[in-house]
């Protein structure tokens, strides 16, 4: 897979990549996108530790003491110092065993928790998700960027050139003294001014190219493929949309974290209820004896259960438990302003569409206009009825148009796409 994609980056510089190899690469090793990997990895394993802790801990354990005085092996009971056999003591106690303990009740705490890390879980799968839309859209949206002003750029290029013919047949006029040198200065000046736009232009694609590479994790970007863009009416319904988002994973995330805080809730409450623990031991101690001189050991083991309950802890728990129920508020209230929000963006997206959509129309009608508009001023000026400003202004005109519908077509594809990440559809194509 790394020779695959450092394939890839080094055949970006040879050839025009297309905008879905820069998605699948992105996805691959962006570095946000791996973070999130990584989180949704970290809540999993939460998730499986506190579901493990539930069966206890097993361990060993080891123990060397040295005595100022000699001390039995094992704790001494009433019948072992009747019988009257020798004890034996050591002054120098090694010992070594096994003990498990496990919470055999927690008041439903430890079971709570679980559940927390279950719906954190879930969340963190959601973010990742939500991660990728945000990604698979910048990446779209740049990519839109470099193509509009590229486009931008070869409006601008034969502007420049239509200002150069223009200047080189002034100056050839001026020469047979039919046109006034203030012609050739003016028709100068714009050529000036759009080849330092040209430039400007020319920079810009190049800082977009180094944002879309850096994004996707390449080194550079020579060139991007072009698509062909359909502009069509829009003929979105806003009603059927919401009943779509109203089911959207960025919800679905205020909806969780209201249930994580109703859990928490639950889990505060739990401190009323006592805690039952168990805890075992079994191994055994070694020493030397005093009186024998010879090593001797001992097996021990023992078993209990421990109960905690506590009866007062001064308005501790009514504290966390009022907490944790303004938390819950808090994020009911985070859920209902989300929705609120997300039907006016909705709202928002579709306006831009169809604003865009009307852009382009208009914009198509005004070039077609501006072109014949040009024509007429272009033979009106050979033929001495206009001055130079006049078609000048008429050429300024038609570029501009041009422009504008180049910046509408891409617009308007780009709603699109703004559309496709509210509706979290993008990642998907």
């Amino acid at each position: 897979m790394v020779r695959i994609i450092y394939f890839f980056a080094l055949s970006t510089s040879l050839f025009a990549v297309t905008m879905e190899e820069l998605i699948d690469l992105g996805l691959k090793q962006n570095t946000a996108i791996e973070q999130s990997r990584l989180q949704t990895q970290q809540a999993q394993l939460q998730h499986q530790q506190s579901q493990i802790e539930q069966y206890g801990s097993l361990d060993f354990t080891g123990e060397y003491l040295h005595y100022n005085t000699p001390r039995t092996l094992s704790p001494l009971t009433p019948s072992a110092i009747g019988s009257g056999t020798p004890i034996a003591t050591t002054e120098d106690l090694f010992s070594g065993g096994i003990t498990y303990s496990i919470p055999l009740f927690t008041g439903f705490e430890q079971t709570k928790q679980i559940e927390i890390h279950a719906l954190s879980e879930q969340t963190a799968h959601m973010q990742h998700k939500l991660t990728q839309e945000q990604l698979v859209y910048d990446i779209k949206a740049l990519y839109l960027a470099i193509l509009t002003q590229q486009e931008i750029k070869s409006a601008q290029h034969a502007y420049t050139l239509a200002l150069k013919k223009l200047e080189n047949q002034i100056a050839y006029e001026v020469q047979l003294g039919k046109k006034a040198k203030i012609d050739l200065i003016k028709a100068r000046s714009d050529l000036r001014a759009s080849q330092t736009q040209e430039a400007i232009f020319q920079s810009n694609v190049a800082i977009t190219k180094a944002t879309l590479a850096s994004l996707v994790g390449l080194e550079k970007i020579t060139s991007v493929s072009s698509f062909d863009i359909t502009v069509k009416k829009p003929e979105y319904n806003a009603d059927k949309l919401q009943g779509i988002a109203a089911h959207l994973t960025k919800l679905k995330i205020k909806d969780i974290e209201v249930q994580k805080a109703a859990k928490t809730i639950e889990k505060s409450k739990s401190s009323k209820l006592p805690k039952v623990n168990l805890s075992s031991y079994a191994g055994k101690n070694y020493g030397k004896d005093e009186l024998l001189h010879n090593w001797d050991n001992e097996t021990l083991w023992q078993a209990g259960i421990n109960v905690k309950w506590n009866i007062i802890d001064f308005g501790k728990q009514k504290t966390e438990i009022q907490k944790a129920k303004i938390a819950k508020m808090q994020a009911q209230f985070e859920k209902q302003q989300a929705w609120l929000d997300l039907k006016k963006i909705l709202v928002e997206s579709i306006e831009k569409i169809n604003q865009s959509y009307e852009a382009y129309k208009g914009n198509s009608a005004q070039l077609k206009l501006l072109k014949e508009s040009e024509n007429i001023e272009n033979v009106r000026y050979q033929n001495g009825v206009s001055t130079l400003n006049d078609l000048l202004l008429a050429k300024s005109k038609t570029h501009l148009a041009h422009a504008q519908l180049i910046q509408s077509t891409f617009e308007y594809q780009k709603n699109i796409y703004s559309l496709e990440y509210l509706l979290e559809t993008g990642a998907r194509k």
